[in-house]
């Protein structure tokens, strides 16, 4: 078995909902703010999988969204509460989307490579979105890492989310 398997239940096992270091964990998380620059990825075997190296030019960020689909203003006009289709709506776009857009506002002179999921409790979502900085020279000279010239990947639709 690889060394990424066993990070991977590792993870596995410290992120079940019922383990105290994961409710320690995401205490603390709740503590901090929207959007928390980090040292180094909580799930390595993700993080690398997702395209992160150990490297200058890289950069995580943690995240927070908050659940639900959101508020939605009450439809205008005569119908029945039945009609009014109000419950139920869903937003067109999901909570990673929305993470990675946070981060790339957050940080203009980074561009998001991409981002997973690390934690949720009743109320927020976390997640980790890895940027990399295209004008470094470490970032230049490595050509696993193809960054297009125009800005803006979590705005177009570049990332997986």
């Amino acid at each position: 078995m690889g060394a990424y398997k066993h990070i991977k239940k590792n993870f596995e096992k410290q992120y079940n909902e019922r383990s105290p270091e994961h409710k320690k964990r995401i205490m603390k998380w709740r503590r901090q703010g929207t959007i928390e620059r980090i040292d180094r990825p909580t799930n390595l075997a993700r993080a690398r999988n997702q395209g992160y190296k150990a490297k200058q030019g890289f950069v995580l960020a943690r995240v927070r969204t908050r659940r639900g689909s959101g508020r939605h203003t009450r439809p205008k006009g005569g119908r029945r509460p039945k009609r009014m289709g109000f419950k139920k709506r869903t937003r067109a776009k999901n909570k990673k989307r929305i993470a990675e857009e946070r981060a790339a506002r957050k940080f203009p002179n980074l561009e998001v490579l991409n981002s997973y999921w690390v934690g949720e409790d009743g109320l927020f979502k976390w997640h980790e979105v890895i940027m990399v900085d295209p004008s470094h020279p470490a970032i230049k000279s490595d050509k696993d890492i193809t960054i297009d010239e125009d800005k803006g990947r979590a705005f177009r639709g570049k990332t997986n989310a």
